[in-house]
């Protein structure tokens, strides 16, 4: 599906999370904290967007020559479980296919750290992904940054809402670091090669 869209068309990543401090350095925020990071890269800064209740920064990345792809980069204020219609309208708006939507998430099935991406799929309980494919389907790209499962017999939600901890926090530039470069490569170099390079 991502072979058959022109190489012109522009990227939307999309970084999901909840707006406000006290969320900022929560698990179910390290979406946000991966676009973040990428719009560091580009050397711009995040404005709000319109009508569609987002804040958005769009910018280049890749070498310069063919490879070079326009990025819009987006993170939806509208609370996590309200993310669809943000993302849906931001890419109507930029005249983006869905195939070039790729959403930067947090993952409770994969370990703390992991990289998984692929393209489709289920929501797998998370909802911000819920609200994205109930308002475009289910055929975006998606970078899951694996956060582990709760201890104990902690709920899920209490979970995704609490800071990372102190030994999380360790490694979480790196890991973010990873995955922000495991963005770059799925839109510059195309989703089986970044799978093959940041899979594990």
């Amino acid at each position: 599906m991502d072979v058959t869209t022109p190489a012109s068309d522009p990227w939307l990543v999309v970084g999901l999370g909840n707006p406000g401090s006290e969320y900022a350095m929560n698990r179910h925020n390290a979406g946000f904290m991966v676009v973040d990071l990428l719009a560091q890269r580009i050397g711009g800064k995040f404005k709000r967007a319109g009508k569609a209740q987002a804040q958005v920064l769009e910018g280049r990345i890749g070498p310069a020559g063919p490879a070079n792809r326009r990025v819009i980069l987006a993170k939806p204020m509208s609370y996590m479980n309200l993310s669809g219609g943000p993302v849906n309208a931001l890419k109507d708006f930029y005249k983006v296919p869905v195939a070039h939507v790729v959403a930067v998430h947090d993952e409770l099935d994969i370990d703390y750290g992991t990289l998984r991406l692929k393209l489709g799929g289920g929501d797998n309980g998370h909802n911000g992904l819920k609200s994205m494919t109930k308002a475009m389907g289910p055929d975006y790209h998606r970078v899951r940054f694996g956060i582990g499962r709760p201890p104990g017999r902690m709920q899920v939600a209490d979970f995704v809402l609490k800071d990372f901890s102190g030994a999380e926090r360790k490694e979480l530039d790196y890991f973010v670091d990873r995955a922000a470069d495991a963005v770059e490569a799925l839109v510059i170099e195309g989703l089986e090669r970044a799978q093959s390079t940041y899979n594990s």
